[in-house]
């Protein structure tokens, strides 16, 4: 049995309410399944709420905790600060709102980020900020072009590890984030497609004082309302947009004139009340992980080798390449967890194969095929399989 398939064929019994043996599901870059433990989760919550009611809050920050433990752990970071939010955005607009933009009106991205960066940059651009977007390729001169384009109106510098559409490793991190702290610049890192993917150790990479945008909608598989905003330990910002939830030590203290606090702790970028329930599902994934001996190396080589394969199968079909054709040819090394296709056609393509029962994903004309831990072999056979039957059918 292969390497794949031995973890695959272990997994898949723990998946059951999401039929992952009998569906081919290839959204694993989206939405990965839940394990059968997520279920206990949810009821979890709800009796903690029944019996607990109002003093529920205690339990809801202990399975938090353990979310934020766990991805300490992974990027080898014991002094990061993880702030919990329903989603990256209002981490996004959080971060944003404590900067200083009317002196420094300017912020330098890329072309290739995800749409929840790109469309909140574009509209301060209408207001009038300056937003540079450098472009992704060609990769061999990225960190050069990006490093050049800082200066002293620069407010921060916000990037992906791992492209969202090409599925693309960003090597020059570290190399940009060191040109940044010369120039006092802060460095928000998106995360979303490299957590459980591609190991990640923040002290190793020196990355200590950067900041990062994690969500647990795919590769964590925790579902949705379990995004994280990692910033250092020393952050002195000072949050616009901020919740009561960032001030717990001062709630019941006079109100005064004195200047907004904020609490020394994770919850700086926080906002207010909202639903735990999500964390109590998470918390118990968190415990499946771990018991099955899921560590980082193990998942990147999983996925190594199922995208890996997914690519050589589909080279072997021989398509036209002006139908459909492998987004980039750089080393699976330098890939994250899903296979990235580009066509003019990847919106039919997508919705032909559904039709047939086969989820996959398509951004413009980017075609993604993304597998999970959980994944065989003979399911990426057949995902090949059928996307040669939508191409020939259909084009």
């Amino acid at each position: 049995m292969s390497e794949i398939d031995q973890l695959a064929h272990r997994l898949i019994p723990h998946y059951s309410h999401f039929d992952v043996s009998n569906r081919l599901l290839f959204t694993g870059h989206s939405h990965q399944a839940w394990p059968d433990v997520a279920l206990d989760g949810q009821y979890e919550y709800f009796y903690t709420c029944a019996n607990k009611v109002d003093e529920k809050w205690s339990v809801a920050f202990e399975k938090t905790e353990k979310l934020r433990n766990y991805l300490r752990s992974y990027y080898d970071d014991p002094d990061g600060l993880y702030c919990r939010e329903q989603n990256t955005h209002i981490l996004i607009v959080s971060l944003l709102s404590s900067l200083d933009l009317k002196s420094k009106p300017k912020i330098i991205t890329t072309d290739g980020e995800f749409h929840s960066m790109y469309r909140q940059l574009h509209r301060l651009e209408e207001e009038g900020i300056e937003v540079v977007r450098v472009p992704v390729h060609p990769d061999d001169s990225f960190g050069e072009r990006f490093i050049e384009e800082m200066d002293i109106n620069t407010s921060i510098v916000m990037l992906s590890r791992v492209y969202f559409e090409t599925s693309l490793l960003n090597d020059f991190l570290p190399e940009i984030a060191s040109a940044a702290r010369m120039m006092g610049i802060p460095v928000l890192i998106d995360d979303y497609h490299g957590t459980n993917v591609v190991p990640l150790s923040i002290r190793e990479e020196s990355l200590e004082d950067c900041y990062l945008l994690i969500g647990g909608y795919k590769y964590l598989q925790w579902g949705e309302g379990n995004c994280f905003l990692r910033f250092p330990k020393n952050c002195e910002l000072r949050p616009v947009i901020t919740g009561w939830f960032a001030s717990f030590s001062t709630l019941e203290h006079p109100r005064t004139d004195a200047p907004v606090h904020y609490d020394d702790s994770d919850q700086r970028f926080a906002t207010a009340t909202y639903d735990p329930s999500s964390q109590f599902r998470a918390a118990k994934v968190v415990d499946f992980f771990e018991q099955q001996g899921l560590t980082p190396s193990l998942l990147r080589n999983q996925y190594e080798n199922q995208v890996g394969l997914l690519r050589s199968l589909f080279q072997e079909k021989d398509l036209d390449p002006e139908l459909i054709r492998v987004t980039h040819t750089e080393p699976i090394s330098k890939n994250g967890g899903f296979l990235s296709l580009t066509s003019p056609h990847a919106r039919a393509i997508k919705a032909d194969l559904l039709q047939r029962g086969i989820y996959t994903d398509a951004r413009n004309n980017i075609l993604r095929l993304g597998p999970a831990p959980y994944t065989t072999e003979s399911q990426i056979e057949q995902v090949i399989d059928e996307l040669e039957t939508s191409i020939r059918k259909k084009l």
